[in-house]
């Protein structure tokens, strides 16, 4: 029997908004009460202890991927040229036929050419090397000549359902691979010659989260093809991965009966549905046309949504789905609003983004018989202020990230960071999640919706206790007997700090089960 009594901290229990202790007993890794032997002492020194945070709609592979990767994101890539010397900057140029290499973050609006680079563009990095650019939204991407050879991609292949491969006059595919199932063209390639590696970049990744104070992630994009997703995890975990993964996989993928395992470290989660697309991409689904006149994509249907949610019901499944737009949010409300549930202590049902909602949208979500729930990132307003200023109309806007106005109408709400899927250099770091989501000031100095700030403890309550109910992590989220001893030890007082100092607060150590398993100390 371990024992452990952490003493003289400000440790947030995250049961409510205001409640603190000074002390917290661990043993065996659970928390338990105080009092009997208090065994080992550990002097916080006054130092702020939040329950481990969770990233319940993050990317775990494409965060690997990315890791070893280039960021082609404000403010270190601002051009196509210095997109390109940022790819030939990566440890994997240079390094034979068969290694590809990659970057992320991309956003035609921020480039100074104002347009997505284009095969011949990543062409001038290499042609002998295949070359994978993520955009920002992760739905789209760009790959080079050899990457379009691999995957098989020339002027005849057929746009798959729900894409589009990009043409130029002469019918020649530019590169650029429009919406989720056009880029998975690409992604298959990549992910068939080098499973090895994304078993390696995935361990590799473990600190990036331990780092950021993340002890539970959820894997939005899980994969049946080539390789399962759930084998991946597996995998890493026996090579020393160690947050707490849910894996959502992509319900289109679906052809079968799905090997579901559950555990409390790892377990197959649910379902992921796309609605529609991106705000940035003018392909999110919209009630009222965007300025320029488009009114975003359809991906999924009434009925098809329906479909996936029987079976989710059969399998006791969460279904997870992606709608930015007010018209394919409302689509899914209509569909579900007078289901019952089938899962307890979590919503059977969630939202993720939910980018532009109503007043009337958000009484519609509360008083759904199913529970609806919302998974939303501020980090996208946070970091694509322009885009959402040049592609909504004034009343669209107003409609954008309306975070205070979910807690004032008693929706169950989590903040998370969708990552890498941002053109941000730090798109998963909570504390620019936590800051965008009380200031609402963005990267380039202005506000969205500055009303709809909420305070620092609803906005650390989002990132655990609240993160902990949207994706069924249900021995974290609060820091009470019977709980994981998983949690954070801040550098500073997030609590005290200034509102425009709150993206500068990090994580001193994290702990797991009540072992310290990172510190920034150690990691210099």
């Amino acid at each position: 029997m371990k024992r452990r009594t952490f003493i003289n901290g400000k440790i947030f229990t995250g049961t409510s908004e205001n409640d603190f202790v000074d002390s917290l007993v661990v043993e065996d890794g659970k928390i338990v009460s105080a009092g009997g032997d208090p065994g080992e002492i550990v002097d916080l020194k006054g130092q702020t202890v939040l329950p481990g945070l969770i990233d319940n709609h993050t990317h775990p592979k494409y965060i690997a991927d990315a890791l070893h990767g280039a960021a082609c994101t404000p403010p270190l890539v601002n051009s196509i040229s210095e997109l390109q010397e940022a790819l030939r900057q990566t440890p994997e140029y240079g390094q034979g036929p068969n290694v590809w290499i990659e970057g992320w973050g991309f956003d035609e609006s921020k480039l100074a050419e104002h347009r997505s680079p284009t095969r011949d563009d990543l062409d001038q990095v290499s042609t002998t090397q295949p070359i994978f650019l993520y955009r920002s939204d992760c739905h789209s991407s760009v790959g080079n000549s050899r990457a379009l050879e691999l995957a098989g991609i020339d002027e005849h292949t057929p746009d798959p359902a729900g894409g589009k491969i990009e043409r130029d006059a002469s019918g020649r595919p530019t590169g650029f691979m429009r919406e989720v199932a056009a880029s998975q063209l690409l992604i298959r390639a990549k992910s068939a010659l080098s499973y090895e590696n994304d078993v390696a970049n995935l361990v590799k990744s473990s600190d990036h989260y331990l780092a950021n104070g993340l002890v539970a992630i959820g894997e939005m994009m899980g994969r049946l093809h080539p390789y399962a997703s759930l084998s991946l995890y597996q995998d890493a975990y026996k090579a020393g991965f160690k947050p707490k993964s849910a894996i959502y996989y992509v319900a289109d993928e679906l052809s079968g009966p799905l090997e579901i395992a559950k555990g409390d470290r790892l377990r197959v989660a649910g379902l992921k549905v796309f609605m529609d697309g991106s705000i940035s991409g003018e392909t999110a689904l919209m009630k009222e046309p965007f300025p320029s006149g488009k009114k975003g994509v359809s991906l999924t249907s009434a009925a098809r949504l329906e479909e996936i949610i029987a079976y989710a019901r059969e399998n006791g499944l969460q279904v997870a789905v992606h709608a930015m737009g007010d018209a394919a949010i409302q689509r899914v409300i209509d569909v579900c609003r007078d289901l019952d549930p089938w899962l307890a202590g979590q919503p059977s049902v969630r939202i993720e983004h939910a980018s532009l909602l109503s007043d009337q949208m958000i009484k519609e979500l509360k008083a759904a018989k199913i529970g609806l729930a919302v998974s939303t990132q501020p980090i996208f307003f946070f970091a694509e202020e322009e885009s959402y200023q040049q592609f909504l109309a004034a009343d669209q806007l107003r409609l954008a990230y309306r975070i205070k106005s979910l807690e004032e109408g008693g929706v169950l709400f989590s903040l998370s960071s969708d990552a890498p899927c941002t053109p941000w250099a730090e798109p998963d770091s909570p504390f620019y999640g936590i800051y965008a989501a009380v200031t609402r000031r963005t990267a380039s100095g202005g506000f969205i919706n500055e009303d709809e700030g909420i305070s620092v403890p609803q906005a650390v309550l989002a990132y655990t206790r609240d993160a902990a109910k949207m994706g069924g992590f249900v021995n974290n989220g609060t820091l009470t007997p019977g709980k994981d001893a998983d949690f954070v030890i801040l550098d500073r007082d997030i609590f005290a700090q200034k509102a425009a100092d709150l993206a500068q607060v990090k994580a001193a150590s994290t702990w797991i089960g009540g072992e310290k398993v990172w510190s920034r100390e150690a990691a210099k």
